[in-house]
């Protein structure tokens, strides 16, 4: 089935989007830097390629991944397009990438900006804004003396006669400090250099040199944008999974950024039930995720687990699993992104089960009846007022939410007046029409409800088709057969909501078939008769053929009738 735009909810928030089809197959990679508005564009009227009504078409499922700004959404789109080749980004197939900065493994390295890094060099990026990256070559070139592809380190040459390279034609034994004040820089701690250049920035402003002092303005900005982190991409993602995790009451999101080879490449959610702490709800996930897979050497996890776990991870693997809780550097940026992009999942997975909060409470109620499931509840309820107007009503819950269409309601044709007696005919009448057998019914009333039907469906060759109870307002306690009764808390709420479904919709249908016998009804249209007098009318004489036959004296026999209203209910019932 194409996916629908009504199924999917994005944040607005910079990221990629996955296009995939039935088989979990990519089709398109896209970047955006507000996803909802951009996957919104995909299912206009208009659309502004030729390709995309085929894309959505043949797609079942649109995933995404939140990243911190688009150019990380530039770099994952890149990568994630090379790793899948995807059907649809014909015009991103090709081997092209984004450069790197690179260090050689020499005995005197070499800084180099290159799309493919030698074979066992250091690098860093990749940076979607090449020319900042080659600003921060040059400046780290002029600053620190760091030797490049052009200079062989031989003899000398234009490169350190005009101030460019400080390499081991100079300084042979100073040059390893040169490498390592290079690789604090590109590791992210410019502050000695920032600083350097803000004070050469300020003076040059100072003497009124403002090209100067604006080149100096650059060279900090270059070094900024370039070296800032950029979580999508590290040299110290090897073969690692960070778990995020966002929780909002019980309901759960632990997230899962899959990364490799320096760069995340994939991201999966699952929604949790979360009851204890966050250490437990991530231990009860890990042994869920890994149970079937390979873990990775590398576990980034938001809160410390057992040792028995990190064992246990080691022997799926078959060698050391190294499970960590990053405060600083790269693999904690990475860890952080994972509980932001949990965080949005979370969000989504409360929009989507504003349906779910019902099914969540259905699966309660069969956990706490030892069922598989309780997606299909039947609820009775009966209403009358002294014997007059007796009528039953029934509802259906499915998943946790009221089916409409399958509520139904009963005019009582026997002459019984009691409720029981009312219950058990409706229940029978509703009996003979069923095709197909709920998972309970729930009968709004105590232990003697509950038995009085059971005998009855025994009877009728229907008992044990599917669990029977009665819920007794008194506690809210759920009785069942051949067990202790319940008192319910939050885990039996689906019950609640079934037995005051059922009775809001019995009144409604009472007080409809009040309102329409009211219409010929000379007693409802006495003025000073009200619901309290009418009833005590109804009790004291049994019903209306008592009324219609009493005399006056009678009648003021009746709690609050006056001769007054006496002679005006004896006008309206004994013309």
């Amino acid at each position: 089935m194409a996916v629908s735009p009504n199924s999917l909810d994005f944040p607005r928030k910079p990221g990629v989007y996955l296009f995939k089809n039935s088989a979990e197959r990519v089709l398109y990679v896209g970047k955006a830097t507000n996803l909802k508005s951009r996957i919104r564009s995909y299912f206009s009227k208009n659309p502004d390629r030729v390709m995309i009504p085929d894309l959505v078409q043949n797609s079942e499922v649109v995933d995404f991944i939140v990243t911190n700004n688009p150019s990380e959404a530039l770099v994952l789109e890149r990568q994630l397009i090379r790793e899948h080749k995807p059907k649809y980004n014909s015009m991103l197939k090709d081997d092209k990438s984004y450069p790197y900065i690179a260090l050689t493994d020499e005995e005197f390295p070499r800084i180099l900006y290159t799309r493919h890094p030698p074979e066992n060099s250091r690098f860093w990026g990749p940076f979607p804004d090449a020319g900042a990256a080659k600003r921060v070559i040059q400046l780290l070139r002029s600053q620190l003396g760091i030797r490049d592809k052009d200079c062989k380190g031989k003899d000398g040459c234009l490169a350190m006669h005009i101030g460019l390279c400080k390499g081991p034609c100079l300084d042979p034994d100073g040059y390893p400090m040169i490498v390592k004040a290079v690789i604090d820089v590109l590791d992210g701690n410019a502050r000695v250099l920032i600083e350097s250049l803000q004070s050469e920035m300020d003076e040059a402003s100072n003497e009124l040199k403002y090209e100067v002092a604006a080149q100096k303005r650059d060279l900090i900005a270059a070094v900024q944008t370039t070296l800032s982190k950029q979580v999508i991409s590290s040299r110290f993602y090897r073969d690692c999974d960070a778990l995020g995790f966002a929780h909002k009451g019980d309901l759960a999101v632990v997230t899962v950024l899959h990364a490799d080879d320096g760069i995340v490449s994939s991201q999966e959610s699952l929604p949790m039930i979360h009851r204890d702490d966050i250490g437990v709800t991530v231990s009860r996930f890990i042994c869920e995720f890994y149970a079937n897979r390979t873990p990775p050497r590398t576990i980034l996890t938001p809160t410390p687990i057992g040792e028995w776990l990190e064992k246990w991870l080691s022997e799926r693997r078959g060698n050391s699993v190294e499970v960590r809780v990053p405060t600083r550097g790269d693999l904690a940026t990475l860890r952080k992104l994972a509980d932001q992009n949990a965080g949005v999942q979370l969000v989504r997975a409360e929009t989507k089960q504003s349906g779910s909060l019902e099914q969540r409470a259905a699966n309660d109620g069969a956990a706490l009846l030892g069922l598989d499931s309780l997606d299909h509840i039947v609820c009775f309820d009966m209403a009358q007022l002294q014997g007059e107007i007796r009528v039953g009503g029934s509802i259906v819950l499915n998943k946790g939410r009221p089916l409409k269409k399958e509520f139904r309601t009963y005019r009582i044709k026997g002459e019984t007046i009691d409720d029981l007696g009312m219950m058990k005919e409706v229940v029978f009448r509703w009996l003979k029409k069923q095709e197909k057998w709920p998972d309970l019914v729930l009968l709004d009333g105590g232990e003697t409800h509950l038995k009085t039907i059971a005998k009855m469906l025994e009877e009728n060759g229907v008992d044990g088709k599917f669990v029977i109870a009665a819920l007794a307002k008194r506690e809210e306690t759920l009785h069942l057969i051949h067990q202790d009764p319940i008192i319910l808390d939050k885990m039996g709420r689906v019950f609640v909501h079934a037995r005051d479904e059922a009775h809001r919709w019995v009144n409604n249908y009472h007080r409809k078939s009040r309102n329409r016998k009211a219409i010929s009804d000379p007693l409802e249209s006495i003025s000073g008769l009200g619901a309290k007098k009418f009833q005590n009318l109804i009790r004291h004489f049994g019903g209306r053929k008592g009324i219609e036959h009493a005399s006056m004296n009678q009648l003021c026999d009746v709690p609050g009738i006056g001769p007054a209203l006496a002679i005006r209910i004896i006008d309206a019932v004994q013309k």
